[in-house]
């Protein structure tokens, strides 16, 4: 199989299903970004995770395959693909327990910083919330699942806490946001 397919070239591609729509289509611009999130979570992977984050990236990538082909195939469709539904983001509830509970309570707004590892976990939050209003934006006009948005909504919350977690780790202390 050629990586280049040539089908492309005139600015347009396929949704699963065979549908052709613009590479502008918003539709496209969901699952773009969040293939760009799962790209940000390997990069944070790069930078040696904890343990216990680095499982749960593992998970999250492997999810946002999920997400992406949901995304790519309106549920309309009649497709035999895998969906995200309430179990995934059940899972990113029971992860944000399992680091929130080795973390300080949170008592301030914090800067996005620390560890390489934290940093690149911090990028992938802001990448996720962009998917999530890139989504949420897209509903207005594709039929694209609510489970999707909520889906991102708990991941950024999760990358936060990853993030938190290592900086605690690596005993880096937080920077907390300070008003003028």
């Amino acid at each position: 199989m050629k990586i280049y397919t040539k089908t492309g070239d005139k600015g347009e591609t396929s949704l699963f299903g065979g549908q052709r729509v613009k590479k502008t289509n918003i539709r496209i611009e969901t699952y773009g970004t969040a293939d760009e999130l799962n790209s940000f979570i390997g990069l944070a992977r790069s930078f040696a995770l904890t343990d216990q984050n680095e499982k749960i990236a593992v998970q999250l990538q492997n999810d946002l395959f999920v997400l992406g082909a949901d995304l790519a195939t309106p549920p309309t469709k009649q497709a035999k693909i895998a969906r995200i539904g309430s179990s995934h983001f059940e899972l990113l509830e029971t992860f944000i327990d399992e680091v929130s509970a080795e973390l300080a309570p949170l008592t301030n707004f914090l800067l996005p910083t620390g560890t390489q590892a934290a940093s690149a976990l911090h990028i992938a939050r802001t990448v996720c919330r962009r998917a999530e209003r890139i989504c949420i934006e897209a509903r207005q006009t594709e039929d694209i699942s609510e489970d999707v948005v909520i889906y991102l909504n708990r991941l950024s919350d999760l990358l936060f806490v990853m993030a938190r977690l290592e900086n605690e780790r690596s005993n880096i202390p937080e920077t907390r946001w300070i008003a003028r």
